[in-house]
């Protein structure tokens, strides 16, 4: 069960390339089981699972890893093609550097290229010819997806220690907080992705079935459910785990768990963007949602399922956190909010 959630946000950037190119909205999100009154409340959120299945729609009926928004078309199977070649890689290192080689036989070229130096390696988006990408959700994807399948292939996550992007910081920025867990800069010279060089030595541990299994659910699984295990966030979230009718552990129980001090854990979180009541916040968000797409299960038994003893507490809550009551929520679900 994967109870994550992503925006509103990035389901209406994800068709945009699909909407230019004749196709219906309406009808991919359907295929999806999106209802497609739930994106008329403005701070929506759809499960990982649904957002994972737009993906693979939008993917097969462009028949275009690009979702129309491209210098030119990817056809469906090139992402499966670079993993069949990097999976004999023997480090990090030549991963990207085979990556970047296979992106370059096609013209324009949309890839992600390999700098090193002395302190840091950096991956830079390379990008040529006219993109329609007005929400940037394929530079947004682009260092995603090659960010996460470095992690994947080496077993462990590429910790980031800055995100650059060419452009300036868009309305839904906030929500790179917790996709990139690094310090942000917007408006830079390039996009880029900057990490210790420490992790390009580090061994490949993934064998060709293992990747067979991966490709059948990606790169959509890379956009919508990030491994967030070896971050302290995902390790917080873990620690908390998902049965809120007994007290929430404290801070201090927490930082003694993952063997460091609260003033350690703290200074963590504020590199990942995030802090401990926040990540209490999402967690019960999330929660929240997944159990309202339940619609066998009473509103008031959700409340006290993620942690409210009095529903009215949990109805404020609730609507402070998407700007809808419970109710709606559920009739945006089921296609019944009301005009």
């Amino acid at each position: 069960m994967s109870t994550l959630t992503v925006s509103k946000h990035f389901v209406e950037a994800s068709l945009s390339g699909a909407e230019r190119l004749g196709l219906d909205s309406r009808t991919l999100l359907q295929e999806a089981a999106i209802s497609p009154d739930l994106l008329r409340i403005d701070m929506a959120r759809v499960s990982s699972d649904q957002f994972s299945r737009l993906m693979q729609v939008i993917w097969n009926r462009t028949g275009d890893e690009f979702m129309g928004m491209g210098p030119r078309k990817a056809r469906t199977g090139t992402f499966a093609t670079m993993c069949a070649l990097v999976i004999n890689c023997q480090t990090l290192e030549e991963v990207y550097e085979q990556a970047f080689r296979f992106s370059r036989l096609f013209e324009p070229m949309v890839s992600m290229e390999l700098e090193v130096n002395e302190d840091n390696a950096r991956l830079v988006a390379r990008i040529e010819g006219e993109i329609h990408d007005p929400s940037y959700f394929l530079r947004e994807s682009i260092l995603v997806i090659w960010h996460r399948l470095g992690s994947w292939l080496i077993g462990q996550p590429v910790e980031l220690e800055k995100a650059e992007f060419s452009y300036p910081r868009p309305e839904h920025g906030d929500e790179y907080r917790h996709i990139f867990h690094c310090p942000l800069a917007f408006d830079s010279d390039c996009t880029a992705l900057t990490f210790s060089k420490r992790f390009l030595s580090a061994p490949v541990i993934r064998d060709k079935p293992e990747m067979r299994q991966f490709l059948k659910t990606s790169p959509a699984d890379l956009l919508s459910r990030p491994d967030e295990s070896n971050t302290w966030t995902g390790r917080i979230r873990g620690l908390i785990g998902r049965d809120f009718s007994k007290p929430m552990p404290d801070f201090d129980w927490i930082a003694q768990e993952l063997h460091t001090s609260p003033q350690t854990l703290r200074r963590r979180l504020k590199q990942e963007n995030t802090s401990f009541q926040e990540i209490k916040d999402l967690l019960r968000r999330d929660m929240a949602i997944y159990y309202l797409s339940h619609q066998e299960l009473p509103i008031n038994d959700i409340a006290e399922r993620v942690g409210f003893t009095e529903p009215s507490t949990f109805h404020r809550a609730f609507k402070k956190w998407t700007g809808v009551t419970p109710g709606a929520w559920r009739e945006g679900e089921r296609g019944d909010l009301a005009e």
